[in-house]
C-alpha cells in the first residue's frame, strides 16, 4: 500500500520556524523525486519545493531562502525545514512524490501550517 504521511505541522507565530516530515513506503523512494505543495483557502495549490532523485531542487520565489527541502532515502522520509515564517506561509501542505520517467504521482493527505501572531 502506497502512503505518503505528512507531520510537524501547526501554529506558529511570524518568524518562528517548523519542520514538516512526510514519510513514505510501499514505493521505491530513492527512484522518486519529492515535492512539497501547499494550498490556501480560495487559492491555486503551488509548488513550495522540489527536490530530483538525483538531488537537485527548485523552490517557489516566495519561500527562497527561507525553507529547505531534504530527503533521506534510508528512512524513506522527505522534509521542508520551514523558517522566518510569514502569515502568507499558511496553508495546508501536501507531500507529492513524482516518478521522473513517467510523471506518475502519489499524494499525502496534507497537514496545516498556521502563521499567526
Amino acid at each position: 500500500q502506497v502512503q505518503l504521511v505528512e507531520s510537524g505541522g501547526g501554529l506558529v507565530q511570524p518568524g518562528g520556524s517548523l519542520r514538516l516530515s512526510c514519510a513514505a513506503s510501499g514505493f521505491t523512494f530513492s527512484r522518486y523525486a519529492m515535492r512539497w505543495y501547499r494550498q490556501a483557502p480560495g487559492k491555486v495549490r503551488e509548488l513550495v519545493a522540489a527536490l530530483s532523485s538525483a538531488g537537485s531542487t527548485n523552490y517557489a520565489d516566495s519561500v527562497k531562502g527561507r525553507f529547505t527541502i531534504s530527503r533521506d532515502n534510508v528512512k524513506s522520509t522527505v522534509y521542508l525545514q520551514m523558517s522566518n515564517l510569514k502569515p502568507e506561509d499558511t496553508a495546508v501542505y501536501f507531500c507529492n512524490a513524482l516518478r521522473e520517467e513517467n510523471r506518475y504521482t502519489y499524494w499525502g493527505q496534507g497537514t496545516q501550517v498556521t502563521v499567526s501572531s
